[in-house]
């Protein structure tokens, strides 16, 4: 309600701020990075923006060395962006036309500018045993899902903040 002087009085200003504040707060304000087990339960969940980057990492599990593939949310789409190898071990390697390859100054290659987006923003993945130590990296968090899920194969979903129910990929 205006006042006489044409302004909001101050139980007014108080009454639109919250209400606007209530309204604001049933809009999904970015994207989440969630990851399913079998069993549908969420066993990993991450806010992130549109630009935000993330990796798996994981032990090959016939030569034991660290594989990074790395993903970014772009205009709320999963987009595999690049790829960390060390070697041409088996299931790995370049494929003409899918990024670049160029040598890695920590050695090996990374394969660059993939830009191949997640189909259905949902990334299918048997994660590995311990020793094959798939991990999550995102926003300072490295969560390992071989302690949380061995053997499982688990769904990696990027979803609207605030969805209703999770992705049935």
């Amino acid at each position: 309600m205006l006042g006489p002087n044409g302004t909001m009085g101050g139980a007014s200003l108080v009454l639109a701020l919250t209400l606007s504040t209530a309204a604001l707060s049933d809009q999904p304000t970015g994207l989440m990075l969630e990851v399913f087990g079998e069993d549908g339960e969420t066993i990993f969940e991450e806010p992130v923006a549109n630009g935000s980057r993330w990796c798996i990492f994981w032990n090959h599990s016939v030569q034991h060395f660290l594989v990074r593939d790395c993903f970014v949310a772009r205009e709320g789409q999963m987009v595999l962006e690049r790829s960390h190898q060390p070697d041409f071990a088996a299931g790995l390697g370049h494929i003409p036309g899918r990024g670049t390859m160029i040598s890695a100054p920590e050695g090996g290659y990374w394969i660059e500018n993939i830009d191949e987006p997640v189909p259905d923003n949902c990334l299918r993945l048997r994660v590995g045993a311990p020793g094959v130590d798939h991990r999550i990296i995102l926003n300072q968090r490295d969560e390992n899902l071989s302690a949380i899920a061995p053997r499982q194969a688990v769904r990696i979903v990027l979803n609207s903040a605030g969805h209703e129910g999770e992705n049935s990929c």
